[in-house]
């Protein structure tokens, strides 16, 4: 082994190490480690009571129902952060895809016979097919014109669904597909994790690779992007591509589990669409990290108001009963409060609790510098990067 391989080597070590890790990645682990032993935990004689009351339901099988579906909500609200996060696409939409993976894995398994793995993995391609078809208006169509097609799409399904419904079922939706075979409550659960993880794990390479550099520039300025030679077009097409063949996962393991159906309501109705924006929006746009724990807290939060019984005087209501206008007019207050997302606001402030801020206000997703930070261009940034990138697979200049 050459020494700089082992240094390569060591510096990968370095940054696998989690007592080098910054603060907010240490909060990460932690959390990740916690909802690995979190069915560990519950069966703790002290520990597991103090879990079972923090957990979103009345009892410890529920809870983890729950935190599962709270997973495959996250997984959906990164693959929307994936395209209008990142190159600015804002689809108003989404459910399409995340209703396209389920439907197919659901007949597939249950008119078919297929087994659930092989329905999950057509409900993926066929999402990602969807991409296409969303991908390539919005290559004739910016700003309001590509929200507008990405809003009637699911629109234009719904009605084929019920204009169909000795095939779709209609408004009511498919019977329950059978469950994966010989999963119980925790092997849901650690599926839904599983899957939540490796999803992140993509996407968080991806968006810091070269390729998520491009789709940030795209965002920034298309014009810079041509100019420099790169084919945004390509680009925004892998972006709903990739969008749509995660959120269909997201989907068709969904509808598998006992959290979830394949049903109009719970794939693509107009609540879906909009739950998963203001995920994204909350946790912070263009960071993936955000839109994970935004996707979790807006995905748990009616499942915790929904246990409070408290009576509210005057109104006569109690908590559990008004719960979808509290989430609303919570989920309306954080958004006001935090404008750039729960993740850059708690970054910034960590940096000025430990000093190490610099006097400056503005952060960048995850921790990077802002352009106001470098005085730097993002465009000219990301064409530096590119070219660096290509110098290095193609050899630089001619010799």
């Amino acid at each position: 082994m050459t020494d700089n391989s082992k240094s390569r080597l060591r510096l990968l070590l370095g940054q696998l190490n989690p007592l080098g890790l910054p603060l907010r990645q240490k909060i990460g682990v932690f959390g990740l480690a916690f909802l690995i032993a979190l069915p560990l935990l519950v069966s703790l004689p002290v520990v597991g009571q103090f879990v079972v009351m923090i957990l979103p339901a009345s009892s410890w099988e529920l809870g983890l129902y729950n935190v599962a579906a709270a997973l495959f909500f996250a997984m959906f609200a990164m693959s929307w952060d994936a395209v209008s996060g990142y190159t600015g696409e804002i689809s108003f939409g989404h459910g399409l895809f995340f209703a396209v993976g389920g439907y197919t894995s659901a007949m597939l398994n249950m008119g078919h016979g297929l087994s659930p793995w092989v329905s999950v993995l057509g409900g993926v391609l066929l999402a990602a097919v969807a991409g296409v078809m969303i991908g390539v208006p919005a290559l004739r169509v910016e700003g309001p014109y590509l929200s507008l097609v990405t809003l009637v799409a699911p629109l234009i399904l719904l009605q084929l669904f019920i204009f169909m419904s000795d095939i779709f079922g209609g408004e009511q939706g498919l019977s329950n597909p059978e469950n994966l075979v010989g999963l119980g409550f925790v092997s849901n659960y650690f599926l839904a994790l599983g899957l939540f993880v490796a999803v992140f794990a993509l996407l968080w390479a991806l968006t810091r690779s070269n390729t998520g550099s491009i789709l940030t520039a795209i965002r920034e300025d298309e014009d810079a992007v041509s100019a420099a030679g790169l084919s945004k077009a390509k680009f925004k097409i892998f972006a709903f591509v990739l969008s749509g063949a995660i959120g269909g996962l997201a989907g068709a393991v969904y509808v598998h589990t006992p959290v979830g159906s394949p049903t109009p309501s719970e794939l693509m109705s107009v609540i879906v669409n909009v739950e998963v924006i203001i995920a994204a929006v909350l946790g912070g746009m263009g960071t993936i990290v955000g839109a994970a724990v935004g996707g979790l807290f807006v995905a748990m939060l009616p499942d915790y108001l929904n246990l409070v019984e408290f009576t509210v005087p005057v109104i006569g209501k109690s908590i559990s009963e008004m719960s979808f206008f509290l989430f609303a007019i919570v989920t309306l207050f954080l958004l006001n409060i935090f404008p750039g997302g729960v993740l850059r606001w708690g970054i910034a402030l960590g940096r000025r609790a430990t000093g190490r801020d610099g006097g400056k206000e503005g952060m960048a997703a995850d921790g990077g510098q802002s352009p106001e930070d470098t005085g730097t261009n993002p465009v000219a940034q990301t064409m530096e990067r590119y070219q660096e990138y290509y110098d290095n697979m193609f050899g630089g200049d001619d010799e």
